[in-house]
């Protein structure tokens, strides 16, 4: 579909995924999907029109030997023999061990998430930490106010009465006339004049008392045009002459500041100390319905099952059935699936044989919850769900449940490529439940 878009044929979104199912009555070959019919009236052309174009580009995919369309718009696939899907899957699966599915969905991010102080929350809180770092990110977890305002017992408070203040005991003064202090009256104080000694015409104090003074005779007009007078020491600086060839003097120039420059050289600015921190993301409210009991009774695995596998907005149920061991019971049914397959390699050993991957008969119920564990971890990290993977580990049990009678030969059967190829498909569906169970902080069992 994204080709046909690319190329100009279609005028359409394409949607992020399609529905692949086993052909129905009518149709043929391995596979068959409807998505030609969801997109035709948004593409404006008919149905058939589209998967004719579908077709002529999904034939050239590897490992798909033919695509047929039939009925008002159906594209049947047939794989190729040579390449097996399931035995590519299967392969895939042993290699990554309980890392498969995981994946680069949230690289480089960071989740921060809000909780409230209830039990619920915190498991949840801590599954979603899982799954974003199976996803390439990381989380962080903070803790805000609690779902419910938790009861408190008052402090017992003996009453008391007003608080007395010890006031300090003040002796009492006696009143005691302040002696005034007599003044007696003063008369001004007379300060004797030094003796002058006659020098001259004028009369001096004493030399102690006043600066010395020149007594060189004042300069006449005679002796000034007489003896010439170095004028310098006499005049200010600003009114210091300059020699100039202009007649009229000129008061000296001062030295002017250079004008300031209106577009200053940029200096680059010297690096912070201390830069700021970077910014953290903004935290995410998770607040799920909260238990309506504690679960601790249930035991670890089941208590975290219990509070996990609704979604968010349903309240958990806090009863004894997640303990009984019968087929009513989500948890019992994939634990026992994951202890069968144990088993089931086990007693093959014991046979002397080994997985191989290969084609299996009946098996594509399986096969599609394999192939869509990675999709489904993705999803549960991106939109804090592990819900989806707790239904999603049911889904998986379920179908794998129905091929464990036929993995071992019977009887006076020898084992055959047909059983290796079981196993190893047997033993790909207790990797996901295992690494699955993992996540969700929940024990897998090699014995049940």
């Amino acid at each position: 579909m994204r080709r046909a878009v690319d190329d100009g044929e279609l005028n359409v979104t394409v949607p992020e995924r399609a529905v692949v199912t086993v052909p129905g009555p009518g149709g043929c070959g391995d596979f068959a999907t409807s998505i030609a019919l969801q997109l035709a009236r948004l593409a404006g052309q008919p149905a058939r029109r589209v998967a004719e174009i579908v077709r002529a580009r999904l034939a050239d995919a590897e490992g798909v030997r033919d695509v047929v369309v039939t009925g008002p718009g159906f594209l049947n696939i047939s794989l190729d023999a040579q390449v097996d899907p399931v035995a590519r899957l299967v392969r895939e699966i042993r290699r990554q061990g309980v890392r498969y599915g995981y994946g680069d969905a949230l690289a480089g991010q960071v989740v921060a998430l809000r909780v409230p102080y209830e039990v619920r929350a915190e498991v949840v809180a801590d599954t979603v930490v899982r799954l974003v770092a199976a996803q390439g990110g990381r989380a962080t977890v903070e803790h805000g106010e609690p779902v419910e305002p938790r009861r408190v017992p008052a402090p017992v408070v003996e009453p008391v009465g007003p608080r007395r203040v010890p006031v300090p005991v003040v002796e009492p003064v006696e009143s005691r006339p302040v002696p005034v202090p007599v003044v007696e009256s003063v008369e001004p104080r007379r300060v004797p004049v030094p003796a002058a000694e006659p020098v001259g015409l004028l009369t001096m104090p004493a030399a102690a008392e006043v600066e010395p003074v020149d007594t060189r005779p004042a300069p006449t007009p005679e002796t000034e045009s007489a003896k010439p007078v170095d004028p310098r020491p006499l005049l200010t600086p600003e009114a210091s002459p300059t020699p100039q060839a202009d007649p009229t003097p000129q008061a000296s120039p001062t030295p002017k500041a250079a004008p300031a420059d209106p577009h200053p050289p940029t200096q680059p600015a010297p690096a912070d100390p201390h830069p700021p921190p970077p910014t953290q993301p903004a935290p995410v409210d998770l607040r799920p319905v909260p238990a309506p009991e504690d679960p601790a009774p249930l035991g670890p695995d089941a208590a975290r099952w219990a509070l996990l596998h609704p979604a968010a907005h349903d309240r958990p149920r806090i009863t004894a059935e997640h303990l009984v061991q019968r087929e009513g019971n989500p948890l019992f049914r994939v634990r026992y699936a994951h202890a069968r397959v144990r088993a089931l390699g086990r007693n093959a050993a014991r046979l002397g044989f080994d997985a191989e991957p290969g084609p299996v008969d009946g098996a594509r119920g399986l096969i599609a919850p394999l192939a869509d564990y990675p999709r489904i971890l993705s999803a549960a990290a991106i939109h804090r769900a592990p819900d989806r993977l707790a239904r999603h580990l049911v889904t998986v049990a379920d179908a794998v449940l129905p091929l464990l009678p036929r993995v071992l030969p019977v009887g006076e059967e020898k084992p055959s490529a047909a059983h290796r190829a079981r196993l190893a498909l047997a033993e790909a569906a207790g990797t996901v439940l295992a690494g699955g169970l993992s996540l969700l902080g929940i024990d897998a069992p090699e014995h049940l």
